[in-house]
């Protein structure tokens, strides 16, 4: 049984294999997952398709053609078993298993000094997820080491006699990796957005306070009928939705010199992966109630961490919301998603002094941010998109008794 690199669409004709999740002559099961590979598009394992025992073609960290043959399943064999040692030297020599890591988690566990077999894995299989380092909380230290003995102070000698330290070979200082297929393809958009169109970014602010009460009053019984938590996201799809129905430039593009106007709206929400952003896309997302587009989100998010996310959960947005508030960023410039014309960039929310009615009160703030290609939206246009944006998440009882 032959492990070939899948066509994964018409666009992609290489992958890295990014890492074996089993050691080559290990016994493998039917749909036990083998192998992760990575594309300039999604990431995704490929699973046993028979039992057997599995040999390995192409070593992880090489980049093949779709359709390459990387691996082998023989089935019906068997693995080599050694001679079986007493039970209590088997016992000792046992060594503790190390979960299986992708190389950025492997990577995020040294720079952090996490030993990752004291990490519960959440992923797929026991996997540990970048999520599951975040959340590790290492046992409190006891008391520090006492201090390395001190040798006898020397007398200083003078400057002329101090011995010259030898700098470390650069090699030594520096750390040269090639970029996975998903970073390239993630510099090559950045770059085409920057040069293929006239971006500019216009910038509100909205009080939250509105929702952050809808939330605190539904979110109980919301969670128990949906099975899903109330978010801030799905205000803001809705808030978009009604938006781009007012200014439609915004949710159309750009085709050489034609501009192709969507009548309908395809929501790309950004989510943090291991590998860098992706952008899935909310269908129709103005026919989605509020439950559905959150249950539609955390799919998504389970998707992403158990590699199964597929190309066509990426294709087909018109336009596209980010939130680099998750992160902690108070305000910045979000890039456009080539060939949308306009992404919302939603920040932390902050408690700040505003004017209202004449006083200064404590609220909920949120700065906005609409990055726009001003080849074919106006700053007429990109202004009146956000204020009414800002006007729906600061008076949000109409979107939520409708949706």
């Amino acid at each position: 049984m032959e492990i070939k690199i899948p066509s994964v669409g018409e666009s992609v004709f290489e992958a890295l294999v990014a890492t074996w999740l089993r050691q080559d002559g290990d016994a493998v099961r039917k749909d036990e997952p083998v192998c992760e590979i990575e594309t300039d598009k999604i990431t995704m394992e490929l699973n046993a398709e028979a039992d057997g025992v599995l040999s390995i073609a192409v070593p992880a960290g090489t980049t093949v053609k779709i359709g390459t043959v990387i691996g082998t399943i023989r089935e019906g064999a068997a693995a080599p078993v050694a001679e079986s040692p007493a039970p209590a030297q088997a016992a000792a020599a046992a060594p503790a298993a190390e979960p299986p890591l992708s190389p950025s988690v492997r990577k995020m566990a040294r720079e952090r000094g996490i030993s990752p077999e004291a990490v519960p894995g959440t992923g797929r299989g026991g996997r540990v997820t970048v999520d599951d380092l975040f959340s590790f909380a290492e046992p409190p230290a006891g008391a520090p080491p006492p201090a390395a003995p001190q040798p006898p102070a020397q007398q200083p000698r003078p400057a002329a006699e101090q011995p010259r330290q030898a700098e470390p070979p650069e090699a030594d200082r520096t750390t040269r990796t090639p970029m996975t297929p998903i970073r390239k393809r993630i510099a090559e958009r950045l770059m085409a957005a920057r040069q293929q169109t006239a971006m500019l970014t216009t910038f509100n602010e909205a009080d939250l306070g509105r929702i952050v009460e809808l939330r605190a009053r539904h979110k109980e019984q919301f969670a128990k009928r949906h099975g899903v938590s109330l978010g801030f996201m799905s205000f803001f799809v809705k808030a978009c939705v009604e938006a781009l129905k007012a200014f439609p430039l915004v949710n159309a593009r750009i085709d050489g010199n034609d501009i192709v106007r969507h009548h309908y709206y395809n929501i790309g929400i950004a989510i943090g992966a291991d590998k860098g952003l992706v952008v899935p896309v909310l269908r129709d997302a103005d026919r989605l109630h509020f439950w559905e587009i959150e249950q539609a989100i955390a799919a998504f998010v389970e998707k992403i961490k158990t590699n199964r996310l597929e190309l066509s959960d990426l294709e087909g947005g018109t336009f596209s919301i980010t939130n680099g508030g998750v992160y902690g960023s108070l305000l910045s410039t979000p890039i456009l998603n080539p060939p949308q014309s306009g992404v919302l960039g939603m920040h932390a929310i902050q408690d700040r002094p505003v004017a209202r009615d004449g006083q200064v009160v404590i609220r909920p703030m949120m700065y906005l941010a609409l990055s726009y290609d001003h080849r074919i939206i106006d700053g007429r246009e990109a202004v009146g998109f956000l204020r009414t944006v800002k006007e729906y998440v600061e008076d949000p009882e109409e979107l939520f008794l409708e949706g």
